[in-house]
């Protein structure tokens, strides 16, 4: 298999990653692929292949460098903050060999303190959307956590640990890269249904996760507007980009008008 971490200007946290790849010991046979959106301190270890990017070419691109490099028919997208636990891997190998209908297989998500951390979510329809802002019924596009002990079908799972069978490359194919960052996990887990294929939660399968620290370099708000709209817009459609922005703007404007 195929591990592809994506670094910008996280150097600590991706040779963290590495080293719990490599201290959990996996019986799979796997190779790390690193990807450098051209970070300012340059990633040096002999624990994986490091590719170079003059420039931040985006999440989905880095990963598809990845993809087309790997030599693993299974691929692993993992977070540069990141670090799986003992067994993870193979459990999510396994399990995906185990069932031909599987295209995507996530791990279930901790926090640094090992609570659960939401990590699944439903497609946003315009419906659902007009359920929730409109309607009330709270949490239906929310991120969640399953409370499942075992293997269960879902819509979305992040990106932050996303196992992708051979069967999903070959019928779904690599990320779209007109997204540079957001709405690519739902993006490929679309792709998925419609290839009849399945995305899998899988909680045996452990992987802690810093959330948001690999991105913390585009954290700042003007820059996640920048990115958040654009996708959504490709996501979306133009007009669905706008009913989603006019239920969630006209459910807030009805709150404030009821206090």
């Amino acid at each position: 298999m195929s591990i592809i971490i994506v670094n910008y200007n996280t150097k600590n946290f991706t040779l963290a990653a590495v080293k719990s790849i490599v201290d959990s010991k996996p019986k799979t046979k796997y190779e790390i692929i690193i990807i450098d959106n051209g970070s300012s301190e340059i990633i040096k270890t002999r624990k994986a292949k490091v590719v170079l990017n003059k420039n931040n070419v985006g999440f989905t691109k880095a990963n598809n460098q990845g993809i087309r490099l790997a030599k693993g028919g299974y691929i692993l997208l993992l977070n540069s903050d990141t670090e799986v636990t003992k067994g993870a891997i193979d459990l999510l190998v396994e399990f995906a060999k185990s069932r031909p209908d599987a295209g995507v297989v996530a791990p279930k998500l901790l926090n640094p303190d090992g609570s659960v951390q939401p990590s699944i979510f439903r497609f946003p329809t315009i419906i659902r959307a007009a359920r929730q802002y409109w309607v009330g019924k709270k949490g239906i596009l929310d991120k969640f956590a399953p409370t499942t002990k075992r293997p269960k079908i879902v819509e979305v799972a992040v990106m932050a640990a996303f196992l992708i069978t051979p069967k999903a490359v070959k019928k779904v194919g690599t990320l779209d890269e007109r997204y540079f960052m957001y709405f690519e996990d739902f993006d490929y887990c679309r792709r998925i249904e419609l290839s009849s294929l399945k995305v899998y939660y899988l909680p045996a399968a452990k992987v802690y996760h810093y959330h948001g620290a690999s991105g913390m370099k585009l954290a700042d708000e003007a820059n996640q507007w920048r990115r958040l709209i654009p996708s959504s817009k490709i996501y979306h459609g133009l007009l669905g980009h706008h009913f989603f922005n006019f239920f969630i703007w006209s459910s807030q404007k009805f709150t404030k008008y009821l206090r």
